[in-house]
C-alpha cells in the first residue's frame, strides 16, 4: 500500500521558488565580479598616478580623485544595487519574470560598474600625470556590451515557472460571458503609449548630447541603437485572451507575459496608478509583487494566478477581457 502524500499547504504553494539560485545571481556573482575587479585594481595601484583622473570632458580630463575615492563608490554602489535586487527576487520572486529581472539587473550593474572602474584605471597605467590619461570610450562601450550580454545570458539561465495547474472552480461572483459549449471566442486588444515618437526623439537627443559633450560617440551610438528600440517596444503591447489563456506581447514580441488557462484562479478589473503602484511605465514589478505591462493610468485586467502570482495589464475594455478569461478558464476545468 502506497502512503498518501501530505497535503500541500497554501504557504507552501505560494512560497517564492529558487531562492538559492536568486541569491547566487544577485549576491554571489556581483561579489565575484567585485573581487576580481578589486584584485586587479590593487595590482595596478603602483603603476597609477596620484591623484587619479576621475572625469573626462570634451577637452580631456577635468576631474581627479584619490584611489580610495574612486574605488569605494563603485564597490558601494554595486553592493547596494545587488542587495536591492536580491530583496526583489528573494521576497517578491514568485513569477519567473521578477527573478529574471532581478538577476539580470544585478549582473548588469556589477559588470558595467566593474568594467567602468577597470577602464578608468587601465587608461592611466604607467602615466605619471593624470592629465595625460588616455580616453575611456572603448572601455565604456565594451563594458556596456559585456554587461548587456551577461544580463541576457543570466536571464536565460534563470529557472522558469514550473507548471502549477489548479482544478478549483472560478469564483461564482467572477464576471463571465455567455458561451455555448460548441462556441469559441478570442479577445484581442492593442495598447500603447501615444508618446512613443516623443520617447524616440528624447533617446536620440540624449545620445547626441552625450556624444557631443563627452566625445564618447561609440557609447552614445550603442545607447541609441539598444535603449531606443527597447523603450519603444515596451510601450506597445498586444493582449490576447483565447483557448491558450492570457498572452501579452511587447512590440518586439519579447518579453511576453503568459498565463495558461489551468493556472487562472480569477480575472478581474482594477484601477492602476502607474507611478504609485508600479513606479513607472512599461514592464514593471509592483511593491506588492504584482507583475505586468503598465502603459497608462486607469482600468486594467488583473489575473490572479496559482502560486500567489498576480499579473496586471492596462488595456481598453478590460471588463470584457476579464469575463472572457474567466469563462474560458472555467470551461477548461
Amino acid at each position: 500500500m502506497i502512503p498518501n502524500r501530505a497535503a500541500t499547504t497554501p504557504d507552501e504553494r505560494n512560497r517564492v521558488p529558487h531562492r538559492v539560485s536568486t541569491t547566487w545571481w544577485t549576491l554571489g556573482l556581483p561579489a565575484v565580479v567585485l573581487a576580481v575587479c578589486g584584485t586587479l585594481a590593487l595590482a595596478w595601484r603602483s603603476e597609477l598616478p596620484e591623484p587619479l583622473a576621475a572625469h573626462w570632458g570634451p577637452q580631456g580630463v577635468d576631474g581627479t580623485s584619490s584611489f580610495v575615492g574612486l574605488v569605494l563608490p563603485v564597490i558601494g554602489a554595486t553592493g547596494l544595487l545587488s542587495v536591492g535586487m536580491w530583496a526583489v527576487g528573494f521576497f517578491l520572486g514568485r513569477p519567473a519574470m521578477t527573478r529574471r529581472l532581478a538577476n539580470a539587473m544585478a549582473a548588469w550593474f556589477a559588470v558595467f560598474l566593474a568594467g567602468f572602474l577597470l577602464g578608468v584605471l587601465a587608461a592611466q597605467r604607467g602615466v605619471a600625470d593624470a592629465a595625460h590619461a588616455g580616453d575611456i570610450d572603448r572601455a565604456l562601450t565594451l563594458g556596456a556590451a559585456l554587461a548587456t550580454a551577461s544580463a541576457v545570458a543570466i536571464a536565460l539561465l534563470t529557472p522558469g515557472d514550473a507548471p502549477h495547474s489548479t482544478a478549483a472552480p472560478i469564483p461564482a461572483d467572477a464576471p463571465t460571458v455567455p458561451l455555448a459549449n460548441s462556441e469559441q471566442i478570442t479577445w484581442v486588444r492593442a495598447v500603447g503609449q501615444r508618446s512613443g515618437p516623443g520617447i524616440a526623439l528624447a533617446v536620440l537627443t540624449f545620445s547626441a548630447v552625450l556624444g557631443a559633450t563627452t566625445r564618447q560617440w561609440p557609447l552614445a551610438i550603442v545607447l541609441a541603437l539598444v535603449l531606443g528600440p527597447m523603450l519603444i517596444a515596451e510601450l506597445r503591447w498586444t493582449v490576447t485572451v483565447d483557448r491558450n489563456g492570457l498572452t501579452a506581447r511587447s512590440g518586439l514580441r519579447w518579453p511576453t507575459l503568459h498565463v495558461p488557462l489551468d493556472e487562472v484562479e480569477r480575472a478581474e478589473v482594477v484601477t492602476v496608478r502607474p507611478l504609485r503602484d508600479f513606479g513607472g511605465f512599461g514592464l514593471r514589478i509592483g511593491l506588492d509583487g504584482r507583475t505586468g505591462a503598465v502603459l497608462r493610468k486607469g482600468p486594467a485586467l488583473q489575473v490572479h494566478r496559482t502560486g500567489g502570482r498576480v499579473v496586471v495589464v492596462t488595456v481598453d475594455d478590460a471588463e470584457t477581457g476579464a469575463a472572457v478569461l474567466n469563462t474560458l478558464a472555467s470551461r477548461a476545468r
